[in-house]
């Protein structure tokens, strides 16, 4: 049986990472910190290592786009970026920690931690419309790359979609993965759909 097989990279930190501030498609759209090109490269290495990477889809945010030219150059493939691969948008609270967030807009927190249909204060999208565009991503790798592996480089809200739709968990599980900078999670898919989680923030590389 023929198995796809996508390896979920998380872009490396930004200046926000550390303080856990939301950095969506409607913030500032930081590059990589100095850390962050460093855990690139040391991704990038660790993909070369393991040696069957035959694609690489990006999100077009310029912190992916960076973790992603970085290993595509270790691997000798060209990136290729898809928009729906784009982080949430946060609305209002692009650059705050959830602790502000919280503080300043408690009901509408409470709102978006209960439903997928609830979007952040003066977002553009909810999750459920991110899950959409993120499971379209997933069918067209699917159809495009079968029997291949590839790599994707996105955000902590797409990768932990494609890892929640895999588990076939309740919306509400997303906020129960950790998924690191410039971590590696990794599933797997059977000719029939059927989704496998073979790795979960997997950050060895970057110790």
């Amino acid at each position: 049986m023929s198995v796809t097989t996508l390896v979920l990279l998380r872009h490396g930190e930004t200046l926000l990472t550390p303080e856990r501030r939301l950095s969506g498609s409607g913030g500032s759209n930081p590059g990589l910190s100095p850390v962050g090109r460093h855990q690139a490269r040391a991704a990038a290495d660790a993909l070369a290592h393991r040696g069957d990477i035959e694609a690489v889809v990006t999100s077009p945010m310029r912190r992916c786009q960076e973790t992603a030219h970085s290993v595509a150059v270790r691997l000798g493939l060209s990136v290729q970026a898809d928009r729906d691969l784009r982080e949430a948008d946060f609305g209002a609270w692009e650059g705050l920690t959830f602790s502000e967030v919280r503080e300043r807009y408690p009901d509408d927190l409470s709102a978006w931690f209960a439903s997928p249909g609830s979007p952040p204060s003066g977002a553009s999208e909810t999750m459920q419309q991110v899950t959409r565009r993120v499971a379209a991503v997933r069918d067209g790798l699917m159809a495009r790359y079968a029997g291949a592996t590839v790599l994707v480089v996105s955000h902590v809200g797409p990768l932990r979609t494609l890892l929640r739709l895999a588990l076939q968990a309740p919306p509400h599980s997303l906020f129960r993965m950790e998924v690191a900078a410039a971590s590696l999670s990794t599933v797997t898919y059977d000719e029939d759909g059927t989704a496998t989680v073979q790795a979960l923030n997997d950050t060895h590389h970057l110790n």
